[in-house]
């Protein structure tokens, strides 16, 4: 029950701290409707919501030993889940149209060379098309010309410039 006392909520986190799997089970039990009530608010598809889902109580299981008073959980998980909403939200709007971004052109000075590139350009398309959207864009920036910098391709992918 979600109007759990006080003193039942400091009960549950320190048993939940104290790795008691009954605890956890019942702290998400009770704290799932206040999630999903704010996460049905979200124009978001339900695989979406569930992954928010998810990841509110991820992050509750790694942020449970600094929820100091025993009446936070149900607030922290209202703030939570709509944080993580709001950034699958966000990351569904600067999806990159992989089709947009144009390939390096590749050239080839001889007749036997063009017909190796070409070969070799089939067999990249094939596995560059087995990739995800979010992959093949990457390559598509990294081979654009005029070459990007990591910056800009940070940027416009909107991931951090460290992990290019």
């Amino acid at each position: 029950m979600i109007g759990a006392g006080h003193d039942d909520w400091g009960e549950l986190v320190r048993r939940a701290l104290a790795n008691d799997d009954d605890a956890w089970r019942t702290l998400v039990d009770r704290l799932a409707g206040v999630a999903w009530k704010v996460l049905n608010t979200y124009s978001l598809s339900e695989a979406d919501r569930e992954d928010a889902f998810a990841s509110t109580f991820l992050r509750l299981y790694q942020a449970l030993e600094t929820v100091r008073s025993p009446e936070k959980p149900p607030g922290w998980v209202a703030t939570t889940a709509s944080h993580e909403a709001n950034a699958i939200w966000r990351a569904r709007q600067r999806t990159v149209v992989v089709a947009e971004v144009p390939l390096a052109e590749l050239r080839a000075d001889t007749v036997a060379e063009h017909l190796l590139d070409d070969e070799l350009l089939a067999e990249v398309l094939r596995a560059f098309e087995m990739l995800p959207a979010d992959g093949q864009a990457l390559l598509r920036l990294l081979t654009a010309v005029p070459p990007l910098s990591y910056a800009n391709i940070a940027e416009l992918l909107q991931m951090p410039h460290g992990s290019i």
